[in-house]
């Protein structure tokens, strides 16, 4: 068999199993890498590199290496969901860096974080004014939560007419030119209802990239063919 041949099978076949096995991870792997899941993502790719170059490797043993670095996250995860002892030590737990407004400098100097640094992650959050700050934490993904003093915290519905009305979120019920019926229904309106506005709107469903409706009945449609006012 020709090497160009042997690289493309087992280029296929790494593919497919590196699909397979993100598809077991999870996506929770995928939102935030903890330290480990970096290194392991790392690894992992380096072999399926090599094992997809390198034709004197055996394609087994290389497999059979991905699989194990792949399935111990799993492992790791399992054990964190049943021990709060095993999560810390894996995972680590959060540094509070502002507390009561005050900075906790030997915090900063722990997570090896100057002032400079610890700045640029306020201002990444719009917050520019230490003294605007009630506490601020460098959560174990790395990411900075922030919690602003009450006089400083944006004003909500909640604050100014208490409990509001329930907020439900708007259906896509055109894709691609194509209705999606059962969205339609469960939006609570019917596909006769969705051509009745569409003719009122004098258009086809052919000529709609996405269209969407809210609770109210309101709908929004993106043509192929925007029509742009002048």
């Amino acid at each position: 068999m020709p090497g160009w041949v042997e690289v493309i099978i087992r280029s296929v076949l790494i593919i497919m199993g590196l699909f397979f096995i993100t598809k077991l991870l999870g996506k929770k792997q995928f939102s935030k890498l903890s330290f480990f899941e970096y290194i392991v993502g790392i690894t992992v790719g380096d072999i399926a590199g090599t094992i997809s170059m390198d034709l004197e490797l055996n394609i087994v043993n290389g497999i059979t290496s991905i699989l194990i670095w792949s399935l111990f996250p799993l492992i790791v995860s399992y054990f964190s969901l049943k021990s709060i002892v095993f999560r810390k030590i894996v995972e680590g737990t959060a540094t509070p860096f502002i507390r009561d407004g005050k900075v906790l400098e030997e915090n900063l100097r722990r997570e090896k974080y100057t002032t400079d640094e610890l700045m640029e992650q306020l201002r990444k959050k719009d917050v520019f004014h230490l003294d605007d700050i009630e506490a601020a934490t460098l959560e174990t993904n790395g990411e900075f939560s922030i919690l602003l003093k009450k006089e400083k915290q944006p004003v909500k519905w909640g604050d100014l007419f208490g409990v509001g009305p329930k907020v439900k979120l708007p259906q896509t019920i055109i894709s691609d030119g194509n209705f999606i019926e059962q969205d339609i229904y469960e939006a609570g309106f019917s596909l006769e209802w969705v051509k009745t506005q569409l003719q009122n709107r004098q258009s086809t469903v052919e000529e709609i990239f996405l269209g969407q409706v809210d609770h109210l009945g309101n709908i929004y449609l993106d043509y192929y063919k925007d029509r742009l006012e002048d």
